[in-house]
Parts: structure tokens; C-alpha cells; sequence
């Protein structure tokens, strides 16, 4: 993702109806995830946790905003919107059923999320609300979505624990980049980088979709984990052959 179409800085004054209208969004969300969840069959206690989840996220993303001295935006509401969505299909977890039997309404849930993913950066550019803050929480809640994606593959028996790789690259390389300070360095914009993060989520979408099973799906999965491993070689070869001028600035 390219941090200048994240979101999230809200300007300092604003009328209590556009604050009490930014609320609303992630709460609305909310609802809407809560419905995609029921209609997939999910049991009272599954929607339940959903609801927990995200609002234990909500709570949490506001404390850090507060400790950041940085305010939520109308961009950054429809990522926290977003992280909503994630917190529902990680409470789905709890019935690996729903990712198995009902694909489609798992998978529309997931779009919608990637939906609202080219919303907040439209309202964040639109109404000049891209922060440092905003692109990291946009980033993060990408993250987090392909994780859970993994994890519901997994769950749903589309694909063995390789599938996880998809999700945990990229906390591999944060990893990393503790021992290796040069892959701390900031990336140039990358196209490629980009659409190999779309690919990931809609091989992740197509195959938890009844529109392909069983070997189908390993190799659309199997496709986008051979293109995140590419994009990866890419930058860190990049990074090792800059690494003198990083040490230098």
C-alpha cells in the first residue's frame, strides 16, 4: 500500500455532527459485518466474540491515537471500520464450518473490507487527512486481514500450513529487520508491491469462494505465495545493495 493514499489526520476543529458522524462509521461496520456473519449461519456466541473483538480494537486504536496525540478522521473511521470487519472473521475462526460451508457470504465480507480499503484512501487524498499514523493503521489492518484469510483456509482444510506463509512474510521480515537495521529503510513506491498485495487477498478470496476447490485453490494460493516471495527477494536485494548509503544518512 502506498502510505500517501492512507489515511488519517482529522483537522483540529471540526462541528460535534461531523465527530458524531465519524463515530458511526465503524459502528455501522460493525452491523453490516454482523449481518454478512448471520446470514453465513453463524451461531449467537460466534457474532457475539465478533462484536467484542471489535470493539476491544476500536477502544484500542482510539487509546493509540490519544497516546499519539493524532485524531481520527473520517479516513481513518472507515480503516477502523475495516479493522471491524477483520475482529468478525477472526471470532469466525470459532467455526471453521462458516469458512467451509458458506464461501460466499465469508468471501463478500472479506471484499467489502477490501472495499472500504480504497474508500479511506479516496477520503484520506479528498480531504487531506494522510498522516504517518493513518498509513501504518491502513497497513497494519491489510496485514491482519490476510492473516486471518490464512488462518481460515487453513481452518476450512483449502490448504495445508504452508497457506500461513502468506500472512507471516511480512511479520518475518519486521523480524528481521531487528537484527538487520538495513531493512529498516524506507522503500521507494512499487507498483508491483502493490499489486502483489491485491493479488494475495483475492487468491485468498477465490479460493475460501466455492468458485474453485480442492487442487484449484492450492494453486491459486501456491500463485500468490510465489509472488509475495518474489516481490520479498526484490526489495531486500534492493535494501542489501543500499544499505551503505541508509548507514550513511
Amino acid at each position: 500500500m502506498n502510505p500517501s493514499d492512507s489515511a488519517h489526520a482529522k483537522p483540529p476543529t471540526q462541528p460535534n455532527w461531523a465527530s458524531a458522524g465519524q463515530r458511526a462509521v465503524p459502528i455501522a461496520g460493525l452491523g453490516v459485518g454482523i449481518t454478512f456473519l448471520g446470514w453465513a449461519g453463524a451461531n449467537t456466541s460466534t457474532l457475539l466474540s465478533g462484536a467484542l473483538v471489535a470493539c476491544v480494537f476500536f477502544v484500542g486504536i482510539d487509546t493509540v491515537a490519544v497516546l499519539k496525540n493524532h485524531s481520527l478522521g473520517w479516513a481513518s473511521r472507515v480503516t477502523q471500520a475495516r479493522l471491524a470487519l477483520v475482529g468478525l472473521l477472526v471470532a469466525a475462526l470459532l467455526e471453521p464450518a462458516v469458512y467451509r460451508d458458506a464461501g460466499w457470504m465469508i468471501a463478500g465480507l472479506a471484499l467489502f473490507a477490501l472495499i472500504l480499503d480504497g474508500v479511506d484512501g479516496f477520503l484520506a487524498r479528498r480531504l487531506g487527512e494522510c498522516s504517518d499514523f493513518g498509513a501504518r493503521f491502513d497497513m497494519e489492518v491489510d496485514a491482519a486481514l490476510i492473516m486471518v484469510l490464512c488462518l481460515g483456509a487453513l481452518a476450512a482444510g483449502l490448504a495445508g500450513p504452508w497457506v500461513l506463509l502468506l500472512g507471516l512474510m511480512r511479520y518475518f521480515f519486521l523480524l528481521a529487520g531487528q537484527t538487520l537495521t538495513w531493512l529498516q529503510s524506507p522503500l521507494p513506491s512499487s507498483f508491483r508491491r502493490k499489486l502483489v498485495c491485491v493479488w494475495q487477498i483475492g487468491a485468498l478470496l477465490v479460493a475460501i469462494s466455492p468458485l474453485v476447490a480442492g487442487l484449484g485453490a492450492e494453486v491459486i494460493l501456491l500463485s500468490a505465495l510465489a509472488g509475495l516471495v518474489y516481490s520479498f527477494a526484490v526489495d531486500i536485494q534492493w535494501l542489501y545493495n543500499n544499505r551503505r548509503v541508509s548507514y550513511s544518512q
